[in-house]
C-alpha cells in the first residue's frame, strides 16, 4: 500500500518553486533563487550553519581544554558566536578557568539575559523549526539555539560560584533560587515541545519515516543520574546550610542523594543537618543505610572540596542511510545527519591527598550522562525536522530537473543537498565530564591538599566550613577556596 506524505511545508516549497519558474526562465538563475528564497531572513545564516556544525568549529577551543590550556582556550573561541546564550556560556565558564573572574561573569550574565529573554517571549517553539523553510532546506544550526534545562542548570551553577569567589553568599543563593526555577520553566517547555512533535507526526502522516530514523539511533537509556544534576543540589544544600536555612539544605542534600545514592559524603551532610533539626525518624532512615552519625568536636574544623574533572564530550556526526517515503508515497534512499555521543561513560573521581592522606571524592554528577539524556529527548523533534527536510529538499530538486533539460540545476541542487546536510552538534562542550565531592572534618590550622602534583595550602577555623574549588583537566589543577562560617 503507498502511503502520502503531504505536508504543509512540502506545499510551501511548491509554491516558492512554481512562483521562481514563472518570474526567472534560466536554470542557473532558478536554482539560485528557489535557494535564495529559502534561506533569505535566516538570521543564523552563515558558512558554518549551513556546510558545517559547532563541534568542528569548536574542535581547537575542546583539545585545549582538555590539555587545561585555559587562556589559549580562550584565545581561540570563534569570534562569529554562534549563539548569545551558548556564546556566553562557553565564553564565562573558559574565563573563569583562565583566571579572568570580571569576564567570566560578565559573560555568564550576557547568557542569562538572553535566556531570561528567550523563555519570556517564548522564542523557542517546535513550531519554529518545522515552519522555517530556510532550515527545511539547509539543517538545524539555522534555528535559534535554546539551551536544555541542565545547560541552564550549570548557567546559574557557575554565577553561584562567581558569587562565591567575592565572598558574596546573599548573591550566590539567588542563583540557587533562580536555578530551580528556569529549570522547572525549561522542562514544561521541553514537555510542550514534545506534545507538538507528537501532533505534527500525526498531521503529515509521518510517523513510519520517523520510526525508521528513532530505531536505529542510539539510545543510552535514562537514570536519575542523568537528568538532574547532584552537583547543583549538593552546592545548594551547601550554601542553605551556611545560611542557617537548615529546611532548604535538607531537602536539597536529599535531592542530591537521590541522584547519587551511594555518596556517603552527602549522606553524612544530610545526616548532620537532620541532625541539627531533631529530624529523629529522617536521621533513624539515614543511619541505618550509612552508619551511625558522629558528631564533630567543636574544636574541628570541616573542609569540602568540590573535585571538577575532565571536559565534557562533543556531539558527533552520525551518518544514517535509510529509506523513507516521498511525497509519492514512493520508497526513496536517502541519507541523514544526525548529532550525537560516542559515549556517555564518565572516569571515575581522582585521588588527591590531605596532609599526606590519599582521599578518594565521591561523583556527584556524570555529565556526558545528563547531554546524551538531553539529546535523547530532543532526538523525536530532531527526525521530524530530518523527514521534512529530506522529502522538501527532494521536492525542490525534482522540481529543478523537470524545468532543466541541461542538468545544470540537478546538479547544483544535489551538491547544495550534500553540503548542506549536516547536524546541529551545539552544546556547551566546555564543561567538565564529572563532578564530586569529598568533604571531612580536621584539626583547625593549616593543611596540605595535593593534586596532580600541584599543592595548594589550606587554612581552617574551628567550627567552621572552608569550600576548596578544584577544577582539573590534562594535569593542570585551578583551584580557589573560601570560608562558608559555621558548622
Amino acid at each position: 500500500m503507498r502511503r502520502h506524505v503531504k505536508s504543509a511545508f512540502t506545499c510551501r516549497l511548491k509554491a516558492a518553486v512554481k512562483t521562481t519558474r514563472q518570474n526567472f526562465g534560466r536554470s542557473r538563475t532558478l536554482t539560485v533563487a528557489v535557494f535564495s528564497l529559502a534561506l533569505v531572513g535566516c538570521a543564523n545564516l552563515s558558512v558554518q550553519t549551513l556546510f558545517s556544525h559547532y563541534s568542528a568549529a569548536l574542535q581547537s577551543t575542546h583539545a585545549l581544554a582538555k590539555q587545561g590550556e585555559w587562556n589559549a582556550a580562550l584565545a581561540s573561541l570563534p569570534d562569529t558566536p554562534d549563539s548569545p546564550i551558548l556564546d556566553g556560556m562557553e565564553r564565562g565558564r573558559v574565563a573563569m578557568l583562565a583566571g579572568d573572574q570580571v569576564a567570566s561573569e560578565e559573560a555568564l550574565q550576557t547568557a542569562d539575559a538572553a535566556a531570561v529573554e528567550q523563555q519570556r517571549a517564548a522564542v523557542i517553539q517546535l513550531s519554529e523549526g518545522l515552519n522555517q523553510v530556510g532550515s527545511l532546506l539547509s539543517n538545524d544550526n539555522m534555528l535559534t539555539y535554546s539551551p536544555p534545562d541542565y545547560e541552564l542548570g550549570f548557567l546559574h551553577l557557575y554565577l553561584m560560584l562567581d558569587y562565591l569567589q567575592k565572598n558574596d553568599l546573599e548573591g550566590a543563593l539567588v542563583e540557587v533560587r533562580r536555578a530551580n526555577r528556569v529549570q522547572e520553566e525549561a522542562r514544561k517547555l521541553r514537555e510542550s515541545e514534545l506534545e507538538q512533535t507528537k501532533k505534527s507526526v500525526k498531521q503529515n502522516g509521518i510517523s513510519d519515516n520517523v520510526g525508521a530514523i528513532l530505531s536505529r539511533y542510539p539510545d543510552a537509556g535514562k537514570m536519575l543520574s542523568s537528568v538532574q544534576n547532584g552537583y547543583l543540589f549538593y552546592l545548594s544544600g551547601l550554601l542553605y546550610e551556611a545560611e542557617r536555612n537548615l529546611n532548604g539544605a535538607f531537602i536539597d542534600y536529599n535531592r542530591a542523594l537521590a541522584v547519587e545514592p551511594d555518596n556517603t559524603f552527602v549522606a553524612k551532610a544530610a545526616m548532620r543537618v537532620a541532625f541539627k533539626q531533631g529530624r529523629k525518624s529522617e536521621l533513624k532512615l539515614l543511619e541505618k543505610q550509612y552508619g551511625k552519625y558522629k558528631k564533630p568536636a567543636k574544636s574541628q574544623a570541616q573542609l569540602v572540596i568540590i573535585n571538577e574533572q575532565g571536559v565534557v564530550n562533543a556531539r558527533d556526526a552520525w551518518r544514517l542511510p535509510l529509506w523513507l517515503y516521498d511525497s509519492a508515497g514512493n520508497l526513496v534512499s536517502y541519507s541523514v545527519s544526525l548529532p550525537y555521543y560516542r559515549s556517555t561513560s564518565s572516569a571515575t573521581q581522582k585521588a588527591l591527598t590531605i596532609d599526606g592522606k590519599a582521599v578518594t571524592p565521591s561523583r556527584l554528577t556524570n555529565v556526558n550522562a545528563m547531554a546524551q539524556q538531553s539529546l535523547n529527548e530532543a532526538m523525536p523533534a530532531i527526525a521530524v525536522r530530518q523527514v521534512l527536510r529530506v522529502v522538501a529538499k527532494n521536492e525542490v530538486r525534482k522540481s529543478l530537473a523537470e524545468q532543466d533539460e541541461s542538468g545544470v540545476g540537478n546538479l547544483v541542487a544535489n551538491i547544495f543537498n550534500a553540503l548542506s546536510d549536516q547536524p546541529d552538534t551545539r552544546s556547551w562542550q566546555t564543561l567538565p565530564q564529572t563532578a564530586g565531592v569529598y568533604s571531612g572534618f580536621y584539626a583547625a590550622g593549616q593543611h596540605a591538599v595535593t593534586a596532580d602534583g600541584k599543592t595548594i595550602n589550606v587554612t581552617l577555623n574551628p567550627g567552621q566550613t572552608t569550600l576548596l574549588w578544584l577544577s582539573r583537566q590534562g594535569g593542570n589543577v585551578v583551584h580557589w577556596q573560601g570560608n562558608l562560617g559555621g558548622i
